[in-house]
């Protein structure tokens, strides 16, 4: 008889939950699981599953050692997961268990780490504190997207069990910005470093000059900020950064571990510049401001000594703002430049780069001229680009010259995604998620040594892009499939698999506000609504 009680309480108490349920129009919750260790992106080099995994609790600390710089990224993290969380979260060199980050000898590299979570704690070890960083992205990843949250969220906050070893395949994984096109303030580019963060990128390139507009203020030659930056495409305000403005951005992407390179592009795409001052025009008359979209009509006089003097001071201001190794010359598209001009700038030029300690990147058509020792070429060729074209980069390449990768009918993110993409361009073709993400780096373009491939970069150009919801709108879902393009190894490269993956990162761009495009190739599923 008390079986038979026991029994019918067991059902009545299931018959109230079907009928909570069939009012609220929803099935009872399912317990909750954490994200596999394997379902982040970039994909990690090694995973290892197992055990019970970690419960982010009111009790939980995040421990590092006494560095500064392992106390700055415990920091970081304790600022995304306290507002989500609601926990004290205090970061602290004592006691054990919680999130602990450590600073040790391993075969970590500058930027790998490992992570090793149990029912314990979690541990995240590396070399250096970039690799600290980049453990700390995977950690977000694994947690819930609402941890992402600016306000108290349920949980719980599980990390699952077992172990993940990672280094990049790449040294660099870049994104470039262009900022002279359209402008974009500091805290936009901010906005845009977090991003670029969440994936490990870690090169920012500014494209800070163009024909449409100049974006550094240099002291000695002052016409190009505030005159050279007055416009943009279109015909709007423009803008430039301040030298505080400059070094707030470098130090904002540094506190990411993201190293700027400046770009100051030349001979071509020089029209702001030779507006704003005219002795750098071969004819000592200076053209009008330029708000179109067309490319390949300016050039700096190759012939004069005045321009090697303004380039001098341009690299030596721009050099003395920058920390970072690079300084990118541009050097594409001077259709304007014959190219004995053009190789005789290349000579002049190069060497002043290396007067001020920096490490000289132009696009590939500098491998037209001679490329200086440790000079990087950034190739941005399409499938369709002249055996001849490629054939100088090979032979660059296998010279010495390193390569980096943006090849623009596939990392271009400001190409349109289909005919219907109410953004950017199409004169590289139309670049859906697939065609972005499906190709290897190593064996792009042959004949090229594997070690002369540096990385991979993904540029944005802005001529038809004026404010972060454009930007993000171009980037995502592309530009992690970039990322894993440069830090997964080759052998994890699986379009099939990528795209699951990709498909559960849309409910956190969801929650950071970060706008996207539903590209049809890819199972969004609940959170790609």
């Amino acid at each position: 008889m008390r079986q038979h009680r026991r029994t019918l309480r067991l059902l009545g108490s299931l018959l109230l939950v079907a009928m909570a349920a069939s009012v609220t129009g929803a099935a009872p919750a399912p317990a909750a699981s954490p994200t596999p260790l394997d379902r982040v992106i970039p994909a990690p080099a090694s995973v290892t599953p197992g055990g019970s995994p970690y419960r982010i609790t009111r009790g939980t600390h995040i421990r590092v050692d006494g560095s500064r710089e392992t106390r700055d990224v415990g920091e970081y993290l304790a600022k995304i997961l306290r507002p989500s969380t609601g926990y004290r979260l205090p970061v602290t060199a004592q006691g054990a268990g919680g999130i602990r980050l450590r600073l040790a000898e391993g075969p970590f590299g500058a930027e790998g780490y490992r992570l090793d979570s149990g029912r314990g704690g979690v541990t995240i070890t590396a070399a250096k504190p970039a690799g600290l960083f980049h453990g700390v992205q995977t950690l977000r990843q694994l947690l819930p997207a609402a941890v992402e949250k600016d306000s108290v969220q349920p949980g719980p906050w599980l990390v699952a069990g077992g172990t993940i070893t990672d280094t990049p395949r790449y040294g660099w994984r870049g994104a470039m910005l262009d900022v002279s096109r359209h402008f974009f303030t500091v805290e936009q580019v901010k906005r845009y470093i977090d991003q670029l963060a969440l994936y490990k990128i870690n090169k920012l390139h500014l494209h800070l000059s163009d024909d449409q507009g100049w974006r550094i203020a240099i002291d000695s030659w002052p016409r190009l900020a505030t005159y050279g930056g007055s416009t943009e495409v279109g015909g709007g305000p423009g803008g430039f950064y301040t030298k505080a403005d400059y070094r707030e951005i470098v130090r904002y992407a540094s506190s990411r571990h993201l190293e700027v390179v400046p770009e100051i592009d030349m001979p071509g795409h020089t029209n702001a510049a030779l507006a704003s001052y005219a002795d750098l025009n071969c004819d000592g008359v200076a053209p009008p401001l330029y708000t179109g979209t067309e490319v390949g009509f300016s050039s700096l006089c190759a012939g004069k000594d005045i321009t090697y003097d303004f380039v001098d001071d341009v690299i030596r201001e721009l050099a003395a703002l920058t920390p970072g190794r690079y300084l990118h010359i541009g050097g594409d598209e001077a259709h304007s430049t014959s190219h004995e001009d053009y190789v005789k700038f290349m000579d002049r030029v190069q060497p002043i780069v290396a007067k001020y300690g920096k490490t000289v990147v132009g696009w590939h058509q500098l491998t037209g001229a001679t490329p200086a020792k440790g000079a990087l070429a950034q190739y941005w060729g399409l499938d369709g680009t002249s055996a001849e074209e490629k054939a100088r980069v090979v032979k660059a390449a296998q010279n010495g010259t390193g390569l980096i990768l943006s090849p623009a009918d596939r990392v271009y993110l400001d190409m349109k995604y289909t005919k219907e993409t109410p953004l950017g361009l199409s004169w590289a073709g139309y670049v859906e998620v697939k065609r972005s993400y499906d190709w290897d780096p190593g064996a792009y373009l042959p004949g090229v040594p594997g070690g002369a491939v540096r990385g991979v970069e993904a540029p944005m150009w802005s001529e038809t892009l004026e404010n972060s919801e454009h930007v993000e709108f171009m980037a995502f879902p592309r530009l992690p499939g970039v990322a894993e393009l440069g830090w997964s190894s080759a052998a994890s490269h699986d379009w099939e698999r990528y795209k699951g993956r990709l498909a559960a990162q849309a409910e956190r761009w969801n929650v950071l506000g970060i706008e996207w495009y539903r590209s049809p190739q890819v199972p969004w599923g609940a959170g790609g609504g």
